[in-house]
């Protein structure tokens, strides 16, 4: 019985057997001797080697277990609130879904074009999020394409090119009473 306990207790000390991969350790490099080091277990009773107070000296503020928030200087005005506050967060600000036309010549799209297809070909990531086509790029094909918003650029040369852009109709949130 007690032969058991010490058998058992093997497997978590440094003697601990490493874990091999499916492949084996072949795909492994070596880790030279002492590169890796497990972290220091404070706190682990009087056996773990960092005695009684488990590295943290004798009483004092320091020595206790939640004794200061993070940031805190001893009573010093704290760094976080030191630094100057800058810039401000539109609440208002529209993210776009930028769409290039090379990206529609490289997706082979022609025809006509919804958010759907946009989204089956990867271009975008959300069907009801705005849209905004970009001029980046050339077309030849003639494209019809429903979006939200479009650059001067892109609208010149998919019209060049035959095409048209179509302005996607916004729906309206209903008011609740």
């Amino acid at each position: 019985m007690a032969q058991d306990r010490i058998e058992q207790g093997r497997g978590f000390g440094a003697k601990r057997p490493k874990k091999s991969t499916s492949l084996g350790n072949k795909n492994l490099v070596p880790v030279p001797e002492g590169a890796k080091t497990s972290p220091k277990r404070v706190g682990q009773g009087p056996g773990s080697g960092m005695g009684k107070t488990s590295t943290r000296g004798s009483k004092g503020q320091r020595a206790r277990a939640a004794s200061m928030r993070r940031g805190f200087e001893g009573g010093q005005l704290p760094l976080h609130r030191r630094l100057p506050k800058r810039g401000f967060t539109n609440i208002f600000s529209v993210e776009f879904q930028p769409v290039n036309l090379i990206s529609l010549t490289k997706a082979g799209l022609s025809g006509e074009v919804t958010p759907a297809i946009l989204k089956a070909k990867s271009l975008i990531k959300s069907v009801e999020g705005p849209i905004k086509l970009l001029g980046t790029g050339e077309v030849t094909a003639a494209i019809t394409i429903t979006v939200d918003a479009f650059s001067a650029s892109a609208k010149e040369k998919i019209e060049k090119a035959g095409g048209k852009v179509i302005i996607r109709e916004k729906k309206k949130e209903e008011k609740k009473n």
